[in-house]
C-alpha cells in the first residue's frame, strides 16, 4: 500500500512492543523506528528490520514521522516527554493518572498549538474506551448512576508507580472487582458505593537487596493517586516467583450505567472487555487512534485532542463508504 501511515515508537517496553505488533497488523501504517533511553544495540524488536535509536534523536525524525506513539509511564515519563513531543510531532499517549488529566492536557495543548500538531492523550481503554462509554450512558439515561469496575488484572500504570518506590526491585498490581459490588449494580439497585466498595489492590514486590521492607509497604499504600484510596496489600516475592507466576498482563472490567427513563422503567447499558494482554489491547487501541491522529492533521486540525474529540469513524482503515455498508 502506497502513502501509509508513517509511526514511531517512543519507549520499548511491553507497550512499546504491542504497538510494534499492532503496525504489523495494519496495512495502512509503516513503523519507521522505535527511540529508546536504552543503547540501541541492545534493544531487541520483533522485527529485527525495524532501526531503534537513541531517544536523544527525536528531533531528527521530524520530516519522517507522521505520528509518534508514547509508550511510556504515567507517573515519570509521559509528563516530561509529552509536552516536549507535541512541538515536534503529531502524538498519540495512553496518560492514565484521571486525577491530572486536566492539568495534563494543558501542558501539551499549548505546545501542540504552537507547533501545528495533534496531539492526542490519554487513549487506551480506561481513559480510552471506558471513557467513551461513561459518556455515553450519561447522555442517554440522564436519570442514573455509572459505576466502572476494574479487573482481576494488573495494571500496568500502578505496576509501573510501584517499581518506581525507593527499594523496589520489581514487581507488579492487580485490581480486584467486587463480585457483590458488581451484582447489586446490574440488578438496578442503583447503590452508593465508594471507593473501596468497588475493588482491592494487590501488589507482588521484589526488594532491592537491603531495602526496609515496612518502608516500601508505606510508601506503596500511601501513594496518592494510586493506592491510598484503596485496600492495598503487598506480598514481597522473590525474582523467581515474580518471573514465574506474574509474567502474564491479562486485565478487563465494566462500565454500567443503571438509570431509568420516561415511564419509570429500568434500563441498564453495560460494556466489558477480557483481556488476555493488557499492553497488547492498549497497544492496539493507541495504533486505531494514530489513524485518527494523522487524518486530523491532515484536515488542519491542531491542539490536544481526547477520544471524545475524535469521530468514531476515523478510526478505521474502511472508507466512509463502507462503514455505511457493512457497518451500520
Amino acid at each position: 500500500m502506497t502513502n501509509r501511515i508513517r509511526v514511531g515508537i517512543t519507549g520499548y517496553g511491553n507497550l512499546g512492543r504491542g504497538v510494534e505488533a499492532a503496525i504489523a497488523q495494519s496495512p495502512d501504517m509503516r513503523l519507521v523506528g522505535v527511540f529508546s533511553r536504552r543503547d540501541p544495540a541492545g534493544v531487541q524488536l520483533l522485527d529485527s528490520e525495524v532501526p531503534v535509536y537513541s531517544i536523544d534523536r527525536t528531533e531528527e525524525f521530524t520530516d519522517e514521522i507522521d505520528v509518534m506513539i508514547l509508550c511510556g509511564g504515567s507517573k515519570s515519563d509521559l509528563p516530561e516527554q509529552g509536552p516536549y513531543m507535541a512541538g515536534l510531532f503529531n502524538v498519540v499517549d495512553s496518560y492514565d493518572t484521571h486525577a491530572s488529566i486536566p492539568e495534563y492536557y494543558a501542558s501539551v495543548d499549548q505546545p501542540a498549538r504552537e507547533s501545528g500538531h495533534v496531539y492526542l492523550l490519554s487513549s487506551g481503554w480506561d481513559p480510552g474506551l471506558f471513557s467513551i462509554n461513561r459518556l455515553m450512558g450519561e447522555a442517554i439515561l440522564p436519570e442514573g448512576e455509572t459505576y466502572t469496575f476494574w479487573g482481576k488484572g494488573l495494571s500496568q500504570g500502578h505496576s509501573d508507580a510501584v517499581r518506581r518506590v525507593p527499594g523496589v526491585k520489581g514487581g507488579v498490581q492487580y485490581t480486584i472487582p467486587s463480585e457483590t459490588a458488581i451484582e447489586r449494580v446490574r440488578s438496578g439497585q442503583l447503590p452508593q458505593l465508594e471507593t473501596r466498595d468497588k475493588h482491592v489492590r494487590e501488589c507482588y514486590v521484589v526488594l532491592e537487596e537491603g531495602a526496609d521492607a515496612n518502608a516500601v509497604r508505606h510508601a506503596i499504600v500511601s501513594m496518592p493517586a494510586y493506592f491510598a484510596d484503596y485496600d492495598t496489600t503487598v506480598h514481597f516475592i522473590d525474582e523467581a516467583t515474580l518471573k514465574a507466576e506474574h509474567g502474564a498482563m491479562p486485565h478487563g472490567g465494566f462500565v454500567i450505567r443503571s438509570g431509568k427513563t420516561g415511564q419509570d422503567n429500568d434500563q441498564v447499558m453495560e460494556f466489558s472487555l477480557k483481556l488476555g494482554s493488557n499492553p497488547e489491547f492498549t497497544a492496539s487501541v493507541l495504533v486505531a487512534y494514530a489513524r485518527a491522529v494523522h487524518r486530523l492533521a491532515r484536515l488542519g486540525d491542531i491542539g490536544a485532542k481526547t477520544v471524545f474529540d475524535v469521530a468514531p469513524g476515523l478510526l478505521s482503515p474502511k472508507s466512509p463508504a463502507q462503514l455505511r455498508k457493512e457497518l451500520l
